[in-house]
Formats: structure tokens, sequence, C-alpha cells
């Protein structure tokens, strides 16, 4: 036997082969099987099971916090359902803005949104809100919550309108019917929310949404019906009986000479 080292107690364990076999035993007993892992199974470093509760799928992403389109080039649109009333919610546009701070930049949101039942009513609401999603339902509310009405004849206007909104400026005109709604995205979505369906319109003036929207709502708020011009006037409308065709016994049409 080997003698031992100073300050060792290697000498009270046996070194020679018979002592291999129970080490092999010890370290077979004392082996640990280890969990089974979990590719891609979020924040959670892929060694707990996904979630099941149905709170935004696997572990380590919260609820709601998918992809988000933040895209506001395209008009979005939502059908809702509004005490047996169907309201067209269009998100017409969608800012962002960036303040700088200590720690990087801070992100807000706004949705300018446009809500109508396309038979005579619209409402406009900003929202604004740290997400997308809460921006355009603030916007939402607000524009139902003020929603006010607007005189149409059938399928188009009554009259002709210009109105303007601080800088933007849009002319509004009957059109016959089949023309259809000739104006760019952010007039067609007020026109098409208050079931305007043939008119005319030119944008003059700045482009900017908010001031387009104002702009377009003004314009039809300002319309009015020969009935109602009338009526604030306490006169009656006349009604003009339609031509009558000439009959075969009525008088006859005088000469006409060729001199």
């Amino acid at each position: 036997m080997p003698l031992a080292k100073p300050g060792c107690n290697s000498n009270l364990i046996p070194s020679g082969p018979a002592s291999r076999p129970a080490d092999n035993q010890m370290e077979k007993d004392t082996t640990v099987a280890e969990p089974n892992k979990i590719e891609g199974g979020g924040g959670g470093g892929g060694e707990l099971p996904p979630r099941t509760d149905g709170e935004g799928g696997p572990r380590g992403r919260g609820p709601g916090r998918g992809r988000r389109n933040r895209s506001g080039s395209d008009t979005t649109e939502f059908a809702l359902d509004d005490q047996q009333q169907e309201l067209t919610e269009k998100v017409v546009f969608i800012n962002r803005s960036a303040k700088v701070v200590k720690g990087g930049r801070r992100f807000n949101f706004s949705a300018l949104v446009v809500v109508g039942d396309k038979r005579g009513k619209v409402g406009v609401g900003l929202g604004k809100a740290g997400e997308v999603a809460d921006a355009i339902r603030k916007g939402g509310e607000m524009a139902r919550s003020q929603m006010v009405g607007v005189s149409l004849r059938e399928a188009t206007i009554p009259h002709e309108v210009f109105s303007h909104y601080c800088g933007a400026k849009v002319l509004l005109r009957p059109a016959s019917p089949g023309t259809g709604i000739i104006a760019g995205k952010t007039v067609r979505a007020v026109l098409e929310s208050a079931g305007v369906k043939d008119v005319l319109s030119k944008s003059l003036g700045s482009k900017n949404a908010a001031n387009v929207v104002k702009a377009t709502l003004q314009a039809l708020l300002s319309l009015r019906l020969r009935e109602d011009i009338y009526a604030a006037r306490g006169l009656a409308i006349k009604k003009v009986p339609p031509p009558q065709p000439p009959t075969a016994g009525g008088p006859e049409a005088p000469p006409v000479s060729t001199n």
C-alpha cells in the first residue's frame, strides 16, 4: 500500500482494483434522469411545459401580445352590432409618436376611426394609447358616442357644398345614380359610413387626415333638404303637377310659315 500524503485521508480508502466495481455501482445509483426539454417553450428557457389556460399562447408571452399591424395606409373595416344596428367601423389613419427619455424611446399611438350605420348617421373619433389595439378601441368608442345625423337624398347629397377645416378644404357635389363615390380614401371613409353611394368630391388644401375627415363631416352637417328649409320658414311646398301628354281632340298648333 502506498504511503499517504501529509494532510490527506487517502490511506482510509483502498486504491486497489477491488474497489472499482463498488465505485461503478455508486455512480449508477446516483444518476438522476434529466427533465425532458421542450424546444421553443418561449421565454421560460425551454424547460417548462407550454401554458394551456388559453391566455396568450406559450409561457413567457403575455395575453394578447402577438404581432400587430401598425400600418395605417389601408382602411380597416369592422362590423359591430350596437343596439341591433350594424355599425361600420373604419380605421382611417394610425400615427406613431416617440418620446426620447433617459432609458430610450417611448412610443405612443393615435388612431383616427370613423363609425357609421350607412343610413345617415356618422361619427369620428381620435383615440390615443400606448398600444395600437387600445388606441383603435378608444377611437371607436369616442366615434360611437359622437354620432350625428346628416341629410341625404336617396343615395346622394341634396345640393353642392364646400367646407373647410383648418387647412383642409373639401368640395362635394351630387351625382346621378350609378356614378359611385369619386373621392380619396379619407373622404371616402366618411361618405361610405354615412350611406352616400353617388357623389363627386375634391379635396383641396391640406392632406392631413384628421383635418380632411373633420372638413368632410362639417360639409355633411351643412346639408339641408328642401322640406327642412320650407318648414323653418313656415312655407308650404307647392306641388307642381307633371305635364300631361297632348290629346287627340286638343287645340291644333298654328301652321309654321315657310317664308
